[in-house]
C-alpha cells in the first residue's frame, strides 16, 4: 500500500526537534480529567491486570488502548486519545499492563514488548458486549498490537476492524541499541529507575527466583532485558527476546487494516523501525512518517486533539460501519 500523506503536521519551529516534542506533552500537556471506572481481570495463571473504562450510552464500538514502557492508563497520550475517541462515540478500555496500575502483580512475569497474552484474554472476555473493536498501542504497546495481529498465535476476533500503532519500535534489537546513545541517556535512566524498583519488589515476593545481585550492574535497557526481562519471561537472553517479539517480522502477515505512525525525528527509533517495504507490499498496512513529532509527541496547539490522535480517529472511522 502506498505510504500515506504525512506532511499535514507542521508544528512551530521550536517543536521541530524530536527531544522537545517528546518531552513537552509529558510535562506540559494538560491531562484530561476522565471518569475512568476500573475493573480488575483475573487471568488463568492466577494473576491480574487492571483496565480503566470509559463507557458511553452507545455500546457498539470499543477501542482498546495499550500504553508504552512504564506507562499506564494515566499517561497523557492515553488520556488524549481516549478523549478524542470518546468524543466520537467510542467506548474506551485502557489496559494497564501487569504491575503498571499502581500495584505489583502476583506472578513472576510482568509484561514486555511481545506480551499479547492479556490482550487476547481481555478481548475474549468483552467482545460479546460490542459490535466493533479497534486496537491502538503506543511505543511498546504498538509493538504488542502489531505482533498480536500478525504472529498467528491467536485467532483474531472478527469484530476487530482496524488497528493502529504510534511510535512503534518495530525493530526491538536496533531500538535497544538506539536508546543507549548518549542523547537518549535521560530517557533510559528514567525507564530503568522504575523498572529496577519493580524488580526489587518482585524479589520480596519471589526471593528464590530473582537474583538482585545483578541490579547494580544494570546500566542500560539492554542489560535489563538480558538479565531480567528474559529470565522472568522464558527467553534465553536479550537477543532471544528481541528476535522473538520483534513485530517487524510479522507485519507482512497482518490481514486487517493497520496504521503505523512513526515520526522521522523520533529519537528512540532506528531506521529499521520505519517499515517502508512492508507497507508497500501489504495492502493492509498503512504507514505515516511525518518529518516531526518525536516519540509519542505530535504536540498540537489550538485543538484538544493532537495530530496523531486525529489521524488514528480518522483511520478507524474509515472502517467502522456504525
Amino acid at each position: 500500500m502506498p505510504l500515506l500523506e504525512s506532511s499535514s503536521y507542521r508544528p512551530p519551529v521550536w517543536l521541530r526537534n524530536g527531544h522537545i516534542n517528546t518531552i513537552y506533552p509529558y510535562y506540559f500537556r494538560k491531562k484530561s480529567l476522565l471518569p475512568y471506572k476500573r475493573e480488575r481481570f483475573s487471568t488463568p495463571d492466577n494473576d491480574f491486570y487492571d483496565v480503566d473504562w470509559l463507557l458511553s450510552e452507545n455500546k457498539k464500538r470499543l477501542c482498546i488502548l495499550l500504553h508504552g514502557l512504564e506507562g499506564s492508563s494515566g499517561s497523557q497520550y492515553i488520556r488524549g486519545n481516549a478523549k478524542t475517541l470518546t468524543n466520537h462515540e467510542f467506548n474506551i478500555a485502557a489496559i494497564n499492563f501487569r504491575s503498571c496500575s499502581g500495584e505489583i502483580n502476583r506472578q513472576l512475569k510482568m509484561y514486555h514488548s511481545g506480551f499479547t497474552e492479556d490482550l487476547h484474554h481481555f478481548i475474549q472476555n468483552v467482545e460479546a458486549n460490542f459490535d466493533e473493536i479497534f486496537l491502538c498501542g503506543f511505543s511498546l504497546g504498538g509493538n504488542v498490537v502489531m505482533k498480536y495481529a500478525g504472529d498467528g498465535v491467536y485467532t483474531l476476533s472478527p469484530k476487530i476492524k482496524a488497528i493502529a500503532g504510534v511510535s512503534v519500535p518495530c525493530d526491538l534489537r536496533a531500538g535497544s541499541i538506539k536508546i543507549m546513545e548518549r542523547k537518549n541517556h535521560f530517557y533510559e535512566t528514567k525507564f530503568l529507575e522504575t523498572l529496577l524498583n519493580k524488580v526489587k519488589i518482585k524479589h520480596q515476593h519471589h526471593p528464590d527466583r530473582i537474583d538482585i545481585r545483578w541490579l547494580n550492574k544494570v546500566k542500560t535497557l539492554w542489560d535489563f532485558d538480558d538479565r531480567f526481562t528474559s529470565s522472568l519471561h522464558g527467553f534465553q537472553d536479550a537477543e532471544d527476546y528481541y528476535h522473538t517479539c520483534n513485530s517487524k517480522q510479522f507485519l507482512s502477515h497482518i490481514k486487517i487494516p493497520a496504521l503505523i505512525i512513526n515520526a522521522k525525528d523520533d529519537t528512540f527509533l532506528p531506521e529499521s523501525s520505519y517499515p517502508y517495504d512492508e507497507a508497500k507490499s501489504n495492502e493492509n498496512l498503512f504507514l505515516m512518517t511525518p518529518e516531526y513529532g518525536g516519540h509519542v509527541g505530535f504536540t498540537t496547539f489550538g485543538t484538544d486533539s493532537y495530530w496523531n490522535e486525529t489521524n488514528v480517529l480518522n483511520f478507524f472511522m474509515q472502517y467502522s460501519m456504525i
